[in-house]
């Protein structure tokens, strides 16, 4: 995770820098606002990547002397077969629509229907105890 810190750490200085050379030469304060409050957007991924990055083990992408072996083996697990990833998206694009036409009613459909597409696929493999 040391890559991703030093990535959004990166980001975070230039967005600052872009923020202050924006508030010198434009002086429109909706424009600062945004790219101060995305530098401290990344500031606050970056600094949560570094906590975390110091807990973990060191993986290959880390060490700058690792070789192509050394990040061989299982990745994760990934479903072959589930719609649920294309349920949460038709849900999020009907939340999306809910709000370019404002229609509330839409949107509490959707937004239920979203939450609930979303629990489908975070508890897809979930399975209950046996009972006896």
């Amino acid at each position: 995770m040391k890559v991703e810190s030093r990535l959004f750490e990166i980001v975070t200085v230039a967005v600052f820098i872009m923020g202050i050379v924006y508030a010198v030469l434009a002086q429109e304060p909706v424009g600062v606002a945004g790219l101060f409050l995305t530098g401290g957007l990344t500031l606050i991924v970056g600094t949560y990547f570094r906590f975390v990055s110091r807990r973990l083990e060191e993986r290959p992408e880390d060490n700058p002397e690792a070789e192509i072996s050394d990040g061989a083996g299982d990745v994760g697990f990934f479903s072959p077969g589930s719609y649920w990833p294309i349920t949460v998206a038709a849900c999020a694009a009907l939340v999306g629509i809910s709000l370019a036409f404002f229609y509330i009613w839409a949107l509490v459909i959707a937004g239920v229907m979203l939450i609930m597409a979303v629990g489908g696929l975070v508890f897809e493999y979930h399975i209950r105890p046996a009972e006896h």
